[in-house]
């Protein structure tokens, strides 16, 4: 019998705090361009219908809270020259083929994002980031004083099973979650923490288990995950 697919999902971590937030901005009122270019794949408003089905069909992740997320500079370079951050697509089993010793990702299924050019890029972008998740990733949680980047990189990569579904170095992790190696680049640290606390109150379907973690746990991941692709200038 064929080993199973190589990126099963299981691994990484979560918590609930609050703060006071912006409310949720609607997504016309961030910017016209967002519901013309991208709500056809992604969520731009928190989705009133958080079922299962819906998550199996989407195409893209959801940017509801996309402004809670995302650091400004990375996500104008990427609009204009995307890079595959999750390996297997948002829905990881579409696009496995079969292999020896095991399964593995069929890239060429894999849709690629579209480029835009450098000014739709900044717009789009800034308009991305008006959107906010209402409260759910604390401003100021994470701690950078209280990161321990040895216990987090052995968290990560053994205690916590993160590297089961990510990646923190390229090749090496599992395929079903978004790679972390840019991470730093990428993601706001108190997203990161928040998200990792309790990825199911981003959505109540989500395969990212949650996981019982003290804070200091929470705030040793998070500097560890927020510190990848930082030297990489």
């Amino acid at each position: 019998m064929k080993a199973p697919v190589i990126i099963t999902a299981g691994a990484a971590v979560a918590v609930l705090a609050f703060a006071a937030r912006p409310a949720t901005v609607d997504a016309q009122a961030a910017g016209p361009e967002l519901t013309t270019q991208c709500a056809s794949c992604h969520a731009l408003a928190k989705p009133a219908d958080a079922t299962l089905d819906r998550l199996w069909t989407r195409k893209g992740p959801d940017l509801w809270y996309a402004g809670d997320k995302f650091n400004r500079d990375w996500l104008v370079g990427w609009l204009q020259d995307p890079t595959t951050i999750r390996p297997g697509g948002v829905l990881w089993f579409k696009h496995t083929k079969p292999g020896e010793p095991r399964d593995t990702i069929d890239a060429a299924t894999v849709e690629k994002h579209p480029k835009v050019d450098a000014a739709t890029a900044a717009r789009l972008a800034d308009a991305l980031l008006l959107l906010k998740s209402g409260g759910l990733v604390p401003e100021g949680a994470y701690k950078p004083e209280a990161a321990n980047m040895m216990m987090g990189k052995l968290a990560f990569d053994k205690l916590r099973g993160c590297s089961s579904c990510h990646q923190g170095q390229p090749g090496q992790g599992g395929l079903s979650g978004p790679e972390l190696y840019d991470a730093g680049k990428r993601l706001r640290p108190d997203y990161v923490l928040a998200y990792t606390r309790n990825p199911q109150q981003f959505d109540p379907h989500v395969w990212m288990p949650t996981q019982t973690l003290s804070d200091p746990d929470l705030q040793r991941l998070t500097g560890y995950v927020t510190s990848l692709g930082k030297e990489s200038k």
